[in-house]
């Protein structure tokens, strides 16, 4: 009588979990592909476009159970980084710039297979500031990591997450 209790109430609690994600993710889908980025800004920084499309492929796949293909997936996403450029932020007493900001833009356009009503396409941006005596060659790297980070959560989370 006892063991099935413990078993009944083990039953319940597996069966009243149900599926769920600790990420929020919300889809039916199998399968996803992320197409190259293309780099269409002014200013163009070789290797950013293989830099930004790994990291929103490695994003997804390390947060959701979603399978990366080549072509025919669920979810398809493509665009180009559109902007990435350096403005001063920020001046001295003697009008010179304190501080500047590295700003990148990305235009996305997402597909859904299994539903169409959540195609969009939108641009995402985020920025990295840092101190003015920096050269930008410097910083590129931790700024670019920041920047990519942001942009590609807020790209997942306009896509797969339920929040």
């Amino acid at each position: 009588m006892k063991n099935s209790l413990v078993l009944l109430i083990s039953c319940m609690l597996l069966w009243g979990c149900g599926p769920y994600s600790f990420t929020g993710v919300n889809t039916t889908a199998e399968s996803f592909q992320v197409n190259f980025f293309r780099n269409e800004a002014p200013i163009v920084e070789p290797g950013m476009d293989y830099d930004f499309t790994n990291a929103l492929q490695d994003l997804i796949v390390n947060q959701t159970n979603l399978q990366l293909v080549t072509r025919n997936a669920d979810l398809i996403y493509e665009g180009e980084i559109v902007d990435y450029r350096v403005s001063p932020m920020s001046a001295t007493a003697d009008q010179r710039a304190a501080q500047n900001r590295l700003t990148v833009s990305v235009n996305v356009r997402f597909f859904n297979a299994d539903d169409p009503e959540q195609d969009f396409e939108r641009r995402f941006s985020f920025f990295y500031d840092y101190p003015a005596t920096a050269q930008l060659v410097t910083v590129r790297q931790a700024a670019q990591d920041v920047i990519f980070e942001r942009i590609t959560q807020d790209i997942f989370n306009e896509t797969l997450a339920n929040w």
